[in-house]
């Protein structure tokens, strides 16, 4: 029998999101997630699964039953000859990467955060950067997904093909996800090279950029010119590391969350903090080397506000352009740094941002100093208008005012999704307050 709990408060990592399920579940095998759902359909109650809580947005919250996949968490296979791993969906990425490098494996890219679930990975549409890479979905082979009725579909390219494609990206709408299989590649190491540029230079050889280095982003600091390009790729130098505790801490997390505290009296700090700390931090060029996971990932310090959207990759300078035009015009919006610029490649997933076109994901921030909140509501508005205008579709996981109307237009293959969620789920077991406004 599964024992649930009352009164727990589940909250998300940044703490901009909170909810008080009517119980909580720590199942630890199917027959338990079973016996949950059997109970949520006997007395009609609602099911929300949850991994590990990154989403800035309340994708994962609910008043009903909450399902933590938390202990559901071993590698159940490693097929060397495909180099594919199976995996429990609450496995942490975290807890996978040493798993892998025992058996010399690595996912071929990975998003910034390791403390997230496979499931929930896939489920909101994660991604990283690399024009050849697509999001991290795509790197799923195989799934299975045990619906509201308690059938367990096994999805992939070959079975139940229509269900997989949706699955990749489920948002948590379809049903529970019970293990995953990924692609992987053998272990490698990166080089990671970072050196200031402009705006302008990085827009007008943006090309050039995604050609030269595997893995490519930008930092743009808002309110000048400067950027931080990274570039990532394969080598085979030893380990290195240029990180530093006195100017990575004491200089880049307590001074710059000092400043942007009293920004929040002196608005027109932002600028000066931006361009300060860009001469004190990104003005000079820095590697690091590293196996692959360990240069991906990085630790997100600051409680934050962030919306990212991915928009076609040929849009980018213009949209680019037009924020960087609109903070000019309205010199009381503050935008704090960095604005993070990202590519990757399109793919065929129904509800994938990518889906069948490569893209550029733009991601905008607005720190919380000493969780403080900052005014960010003129920002957020132009930012989205921008992004609409030029096509855009937001995160899944992150913050955005998007309804089923926007859904309609952003996807082509809306309509399928919803035809296969209504045939999976037809009571709406799975829905809450977020996916309503997604699906009504």
């Amino acid at each position: 029998m599964v024992h649930g709990y009352k009164g727990v408060k589940f909250q998300n990592w940044a703490r901009t999101y909170g909810c008080y399920p009517e119980m909580y579940y720590q199942p630890t095998s199917v027959e338990e997630i079973r016996e949950v759902l059997a109970l949520a359909r006997q007395q009609n109650k609602r099911v929300k699964v949850v991994g590990g809580g990154h989403s800035p947005s309340d994708i994962a919250c609910t008043d009903g039953f909450m399902i933590h996949m938390g202990k559901m968490n071993r590698v159940l296979k490693v097929d060397m000859e495909k180099k594919q791993v199976t995996v429990e969906a609450g496995i942490l990425l975290a807890d996978l990467h040493p798993q892998l490098d025992k058996h010399g494996l690595a996912l071929s890219n990975l998003g910034a955060v390791s403390d997230v679930t496979a499931a929930g990975v896939i489920g909101s549409g994660t991604h990283n950067t690399g024009i050849k890479h697509g999001i991290l979905a795509t790197q799923v082979v195989a799934l299975t997904l045990l619906t509201a009725d308690g059938t367990i579909l096994l999805c992939s390219e070959s079975s139940n093909a229509e269900v997989f494609q949706a699955a990749r990206v489920h948002l948590g709408s379809l049903g529970v996800v019970l293990t995953i299989t990924l692609q992987c590649v053998p272990q490698f190491y990166l080089q990671e090279t970072s050196f200031p540029s402009t705006l302008t230079e990085v827009l007008d050889n943006l090309d050039s950029h995604l050609k030269k280095s595997e893995y490519f982003r930008f930092l743009w600091f808002p309110h000048s010119e400067n950027v931080s390009v990274i570039y990532q790729d394969h080598t085979n130098k030893p380990p290195s590391s240029s990180a530093n505790w006195f100017w990575d801490y004491a200089v880049g997390f307590y001074l710059l969350e000092f400043l942007l505290w009293i920004s929040t009296f002196l608005p027109g700090l932002v600028g000066w903090i931006n361009r300060f700390f860009f001469w004190l931090l990104f003005n000079g060029k820095k590697e690091n080397c590293n196996r692959s996971h360990k240069i991906f990932t990085y630790e997100c310090r600051f409680k934050q506000h962030v919306q990212d959207w991915a928009i076609p990759r040929e849009k980018t300078k213009e949209a680019l352009l037009e924020l960087k035009a609109m903070l000019e015009a309205h010199p009381k919006v503050v935008a704090h740094y960095p604005v993070e610029v990202r590519f990757t490649r399109g793919d065929d997933i129904l509800l994938s941002p990518c889906f069948q076109r490569d893209s550029c994901y733009m991601n905008i921030i607005m720190y919380r100093p000493y969780g403080k909140d900052v005014p960010r509501l003129d920002y957020w508005l132009a930012y989205e208008t921008i992004m609409k205008k030029v096509g855009g579709r937001p995160h899944w996981a992150k913050a955005h005012n998007c309804t089923r109307k926007d859904f309609e237009k952003m996807y082509p293959a809306f309509p399928k999704f919803c035809a296969i969620r209504e045939k999976l789920d037809p009571s709406g077991m799975f829905l809450n307050a977020y996916l309503e406004k997604v699906f009504y």
